[in-house]
Formats: C-alpha cells, sequence, structure tokens
C-alpha cells in the first residue's frame, strides 16, 4: 500500500512537471524504489506529463535487468546507482528545464556554488541562508555507464546531496520520499533561476 501510495505521488509529480515544461519532447526520466532489490523506472519515449502507472517498469537494481522485456530509460544506469548508493533514496527525478540546462554550461567548473539564498533552507538539513551549497556538474556523456562510474568516483569521495547537473543536459535530484524529491527539484530549479539571473545583471 505504501508503495502504491508513492507512485500516485511520483505520477502526480510527473504530470507537475510537465505542466512545468521541465521534460519536453518526452525528455526525462523518474524512478521509484520498489523494496530493496528492485525501482519502477519511466519507459523510454513517453511524455512526462501524461504518463500512467503501466509506463514504469521494474528493473534489476543491481543488474538494470527489466523481467518485462520493454525498454526503460536509457539513463537507467544513473537511477539505479543513486538506489545502490544511497539505500534511504526513494525516488529519483531527472528534469531538463532550460535554467537547469543552462547554467550547467555557463558554470565552467566540476561544481555549482549556491550562497545566501534564503530558499535554500528547501534543502533537506539546510538551516541558514548563510551555510554554501555545492551541486556537482558532470559533464554529458551518452556512454551512461561510464557517466555513472564518473558519478559513482565523486560519491567516493563525498556524499551527494540533493542532487547533481550533467552539463548542457539535466538536472538528477531525489529524496527519502516523492514528497522530498519534488521540493528538492522545485527549490533547485528557483535557486537555479536566481542564479542566472544575478549572473545576468553582473555582466550588465
Amino acid at each position: 500500500m505504501a508503495e502504491q501510495t508513492q507512485l500516485e505521488a511520483l505520477l502526480s509529480a510527473c504530470h507537475w512537471i510537465g505542466g512545468k515544461g521541465w521534460c519536453p519532447a518526452t525528455g526525462g526520466n523518474m524512478s521509484l524504489r520498489a523494496g530493496s532489490e528492485y525501482a519502477l523506472v519511466s519507459e523510454s519515449g513517453k511524455d512526462k506529463g501524461s504518463l500512467t502507472a503501466e509506463d514504469f517498469l521494474s528493473v534489476d537494481i543491481a543488474t538494470n535487468h527489466v523481467p518485462s522485456g520493454r525498454t526503460p530509460s536509457a539513463e537507467t544506469g544513473l537511477h539505479t546507482l543513486l538506489y545502490r548508493l544511497y539505500p534511504d533514496v526513494t525516488a529519483v527525478l531527472h528534469t531538463h528545464s532550460v535554467n537547469a540546462t543552462v547554467l550547467s554550461r555557463v558554470e565552467k567548473s566540476d561544481g555549482l556554488v549556491l550562497q545566501g539564498y534564503e530558499m535554500q533552507k528547501s534543502l533537506s538539513g539546510q538551516k541558514s541562508h548563510l551555510d554554501t551549497v555545492v551541486i556537482p556538474i558532470f559533464d554529458n556523456d551518452q556512454d551512461i555507464s561510464a557517466l555513472a562510474e564518473r558519478v559513482a568516483a565523486r560519491a567516493g569521495l563525498a556524499s551527494l546531496r540533493y542532487g547533481f547537473l550533467v552539463r548542457g543536459h539535466g538536472l538528477y535530484c531525489w529524496g527519502n520520499s516523492v514528497a522530498e524529491a519534488r521540493r528538492h527539484l522545485e527549490g533547485l530549479e528557483f535557486l537555479f533561476q536566481c542564479e542566472l539571473q544575478r549572473r545576468l545583471l553582473e555582466v550588465k
């Protein structure tokens, strides 16, 4: 019953994301942990604003095997990696918003530093605008296995929190519930927009 409730919450989040325009042209992918061994991952080529429960495929977290034989997102390996790395993670959201895509290219370092924004407190554990939040950035790669290896290597140096950006691609974020993942997504999108506008004003 709890899993069914979380799936309903994920579907609601997907429709909300679609309405925001954060996953245009069937882009993006979403997933939900389904016990210790499996995750439900959105099927490839589906519009995220109109997903149904039947559009989520069971995937083995350890092997990425899909018992149904259908085709999940091409980026399934990043979702299952996060579930292996962090047993408390319940949901992963991957979006392609303009703000995340552009900011990931504008920022040339391997991490976006956010500091001084009250909305940093939308991220779990953040208590003050004076704290510094670093969102890792990884160069894009069509080889998802290679990209997952680089993400895992960074996670081995310091725990990944909230999310990471893929340059010119978009945002991956997660949470210990669908509600938390959705809050992290909304908070980060707000922060990304603020940061882009701040940089634009500085240039002027």
